[in-house]
């Protein structure tokens, strides 16, 4: 294959095999390289923006008569906003390229934060609150269509580290906008202050992917992949996993400050000294789980990796019940971590499940590539709207727990048992060995499994 010849208008590129070693080498991967990193910078700014109100609810105090349970509600829907855009932005990817859609979603994110800024103030209701809170749920659909364009521009050995890199470069979007509004915070600033600074960057992030991004025509117009991917029972199973750790990742993050406040007693500065450290933690460390996934396998690291977040999450109900701040905060950091790891393996796992299941159908070569980067990037935007629902369910689980016990014990209880069953499922479905399906399996059957062993 020839290198890559993008047209100086609209910088499309007609032919792209990155598993062909030869062309990778010689251009392939350095073209990769440049649209990953200017992918980050969009979706760095897109979780910014989507997990602001995280960072606004700290700002919002006696004088704009909004109680616990208002903020949780707010942070919920500002959530499932997020989750739901990510689908048509899995299409959109599909429809007008991924450089093109790059440019048109990272200006999009001007809304919600011009809307911020005007209503941010004492006296506005709390119907407005929420009105433009969910304007920012947009920013949560940034992570889809990356993904998805990224998953198309790297060969399988390496989509563990570029999914993870790329999707790690946009959750520190979480802890940048925390760590920002710190500063703001000590220095006596108000809320506008904060998003005053994001609206120029909102341009920057636009202006350099017109600029510097490419736009794949061997992914344009397969709308129907997202069809086939929907229609495959694993997308499901996959969505289900990644409730529990990418859910518990963005839930966490818009909850955490709040738990903060109202279960020890801290101030909106104490709050903000610590709230930021778990999502930069569990941002810088997703890398790492596809790193891992890709030496030791996804379904393995997944598993143990769901052990690690009971058991952390065991620690939290007797913090929770103790009214320990420090054990508190050190194991919801630990916590933070782990889901981190699990977004990095879980990622990992998808574009191997599909390539597991095009080797169970007979097919080789560039046929088997194809098939399992069609499907797994189509799976990938579905797989992380689903996922992106465990963070509405985790506020709406704080929120009922405060109601009823005045606590987030309940709330804690209830993710203990979810992490059990995530467990239970990635070790039968992806571990368990071919054997153990009786002796019904056919032989393609019985292949898919034990590749399943590896993604």
């Amino acid at each position: 294959m020839t290198a890559p010849a993008p047209t100086s208008r609209s910088r499309w590129i007609q032919e792209w095999d990155p598993e062909d070693e030869t062309f990778w080498n010689a251009t392939g991967e350095k073209v990769a390289r440049r649209n990953l990193a200017f992918s980050v910078l969009s979706e760095h700014i897109g979780f910014s923006i989507w997990t602001m109100w995280s960072v606004l609810v700290l700002f919002m105090g006696p004088e704009y008569g909004l109680t616990p349970a208002d903020k949780f509600l707010l942070t919920s829907m500002v959530t499932l906003v997020g989750a739901v855009v990510r689908v048509p932005y899995t299409f959109a990817v599909a429809i007008f390229g991924g450089r093109n859609w790059t440019i048109v979603s990272a200006g999009l994110l001007l809304i919600p934060t011009v809307a911020a800024f005007a209503v941010m103030k004492p006296g506005t209701s709390f119907g407005t609150f929420l009105l433009v809170g969910l304007l920012a749920g947009i920013g949560g659909g940034n992570f889809a269509s990356s993904m998805t364009n990224i998953n198309a521009f790297f060969p399988m050995k390496k989509k563990g580290w570029a999914l993870g890199l790329n999707a790690g470069g946009g959750n520190i979007g979480v802890p940048v906008i925390q760590l920002v509004a710190l500063a703001i915070i000590g220095a006596g600033g108000g809320p506008r202050v904060l998003l005053g600074i994001y609206i120029p960057l909102i341009l920057v992030a636009a202006a350099l992917a017109a600029l510097f991004m490419d736009n794949l025509a061997t992914v344009k117009n397969d709308t129907g992949a997202a069809l086939d991917a929907a229609r495959d029972a694993h997308t499901w199973i996959m969505s289900f996993l990644y409730v529990g750790t990418f859910g518990s990742f963005i839930g966490y993050a818009f909850a955490f400050g709040q738990v903060l406040q109202v279960q020890f007693g801290r101030t909106p500065l104490q709050a903000a000294y610590l709230t930021f450290i778990g999502p930069l933690l569990g941002s810088l460390i997703r890398p790492v789980g596809g790193w891992l996934a890709d030496r030791y396998g996804g379904a393995r690291i997944t598993l143990w990796n769901y052990v690690g977040m009971a058991a952390a999450t065991g620690l939290l109900i007797v913090a929770s019940i103790d009214g320990s701040l420090p054990l508190f905060v050190t194991v919801f950091v630990v916590l933070f971590a782990l889901s981190g790891l699990g977004n990095g393996s879980t990622y990992k796992m998808i574009p191997g499940i599909f390539q597991a299941k095009a080797l169970a159908k007979g097919l080789t070569g560039e046929a088997a590539m194809a098939y399992g980067r069609r499907l797994s990037g189509a799976s990938m935007g579905l797989i992380g709207a689903v996922g992106a629902l465990g963070g509405v369910g985790i506020n709406l689980a704080f929120r009922q727990s405060y109601l009823s016990y005045g606590s987030g014990t309940g709330a804690f209880v209830a993710f203990l048992a979810f992490y059990g069953l995530c467990f239970a499922v990635t070790w039968a479905v992806y571990l368990r060995g071919p054997a153990a399906q009786g002796r019904s399996a056919t032989a393609s059957e019985a292949k898919a499994q034990l590749s399943y062993a590896e993604v």
